[in-house]
């Protein structure tokens, strides 16, 4: 299996016949896990970027592997109906939206069929019951968050994302996924930065000062939550730094400065400080508030993830009486969304700063049923469970690696009837699910949620339950 899992042919036949530099026309069939198009020749695979289903394409061969090929897009012979000029300028040289110049209908309809082949391909589900995917009304503005990296270009500070595939910054100046007061933070700060002649971080030769931007809006309050990441912690100028911020970024809450000393591909280093305003920003799912420390993961569309929690509290089909484990649970935001309806809640997370903000979340909202701890799940459950707590249901929304072996045999040890399993990825969700299945659980339902549209990104909530009289060697008495 190459790295989407397409059936080839067997043996020698499996190698790939393409030369590189070989031009070719190529009928395209769908869409992959990173939005390219995938088309195919002589029954073998070609990734191309830029390319849509139901085009016709002509491509030139760029790289070749054992079981598929990588292509140029060179001309679009027979356009899609669902292809469109995107409305981004940049998009194709960024790379950050893949499907900008694919119509948002065709994108839910990629989305949704990327989860049902990935069930397919990965699990002894041939039909896999997928609902319907919810999309957005409005699917422009929505993320919450700017993280940028600093750069300089042609003597000017710029800020954005490295081009796909190489370590290239494009500056991104007024992102149209990016909520309109996120881009104006960023160009404010920009100007900041230039101004006061704050040197620009050098990876390459490992010198200067300013490495990243991190912008958030509280879609709640309409606050800015503004982050310098930094080698030093201190920047020169300081104080008149933070005055010029406060004067020209418009319902600014708080100024941090993160600092981050170490050459590593990592964004935020090990220490925060507050050069001013609120230490945490306040944020609102519904009913429930949050308070977000700058470091704090969040989820990065608000509109969507209400309806993403609204689908988890279906699944997880509290009455009241219910205990609850949710395994990753970061801020708290997915237990405290359950916490009205179940019994008692545990959250367990490895980021200690989550930790402290999931606690004072829970504090806030009045919840003392609901207590968070710091570490790894797969460790803590199993203690939990030999201490008298076992949990009616289990909620994980691992990293797009999915859950992990003994993070897969925890959840079999433990048995929780239900399992609520929030995923970003369709194909380690699928795998993940085809182990489980092994031991004793089966899929209900999975319901596609459009998290992040112009992107290829898609989540998921899967209901899986423990079929009944089904035990295993390791289970936990």
């Amino acid at each position: 299996m190459h790295k989407e899992g397409f059936p080839l042919a067997r043996g020698k036949e499996s190698l790939t016949q393409f030369k590189e530099g070989e031009i070719l026309t190529v009928p395209v069939k769908r869409i992959g896990i990173n939005g390219e198009g995938i088309g195919y020749d002589r029954r073998q695979v070609l990734f191309i970027p830029g390319a849509l289903p139901n085009e016709l394409v002509k491509v030139k061969v760029t790289k070749v592997e054992r079981r598929f090929a990588h292509a140029e897009l060179l001309q679009v012979i027979k356009p899609s109906p669902e292809r469109r000029t995107p409305p981004c300028p940049i998009s194709a040289e960024c790379g950050g939206c893949q499907l900008q110049h694919l119509s948002y209908p065709a994108q839910l309809k990629a989305k949704e069929d990327q989860v049902r082949e990935a069930f397919v391909r990965y699990t002894s589900l041939k039909h896999p019951p997928i609902r319907p995917i919810i999309g957005m009304e409005e699917p422009w503005g929505y993320r919450n968050k700017g993280q940028l990296q600093v750069g300089m270009a042609k003597g000017k500070v710029i800020a954005g994302l490295y081009a796909a595939g190489s370590h290239r910054l494009v500056d991104l100046s007024d992102c149209p996924i990016q909520h309109p007061k996120v881009n104006e933070a960023i160009r404010k700060a920009k100007e900041v930065i230039t101004e006061w002649r704050l040197p620009i971080y050098d990876e390459r030769k490992n010198k200067g000062l300013i490495r990243t931007l991190v912008a958030r809006v509280s879609f709640a309050t309409g606050e800015i939550q503004l982050t310098l990441v930094a080698t030093e912690p201190r920047l020169p100028h300081e104080e008149e730094v933070v005055e010029e911020l406060r004067r020209r970024i418009p319902h600014l809450a708080s100024i941090s400065l993160n600092v981050n000393p170490g050459k590593t591909s990592l964004v935020f280093g090990p220490t925060t400080l507050l050069l001013w305003g609120k230490e945490k920003m306040m944020e609102r799912l519904g009913e429930v508030e949050y308070r977000l420390s700058p470091r704090a993961f969040f989820q990065l569309n608000p509109v969507q993830t209400v309806k993403l929690y609204r689908v988890v509290a279906e699944a997880a089909s509290l009455t009241g009486s219910e205990r609850v484990i949710d395994a990753y649970s970061g801020v708290g935001s997915i237990a405290l969304w359950l916490a009205p309806d179940a019994k008692e809640i545990r959250g367990i997370e490895e980021v200690p700063e989550a930790v402290a903000d999931a606690r004072e979340n829970a504090k806030v909202a009045g919840f003392s049923h609901v207590h968070f701890t710091a570490g790894r799940a797969e460790e803590i459950m199993p203690r939990w469970v030999k201490e008298g707590f076992r949990p009616d249901v289990v909620v994980v929304d691992p990293p797009r690696t999915g859950m992990g072996q003994g993070m897969m045999d925890a959840i079999v040890r433990v048995r929780p009837a239900r399992l609520v399993y929030v995923s970003c990825n369709p194909s380690t969700l699928a795998k993940n699910t085809a182990y489980l299945m092994e031991k004793g659980y089966e899929v209900k339902w999975i319901q596609p949620v459009d998290m992040f549209p112009q992107t290829a990104h898609v989540e998921c909530v899967a209901l899986m339950s423990r079929v009944k009289g089904m035990t295993n060697k390791n289970c936990l008495k």
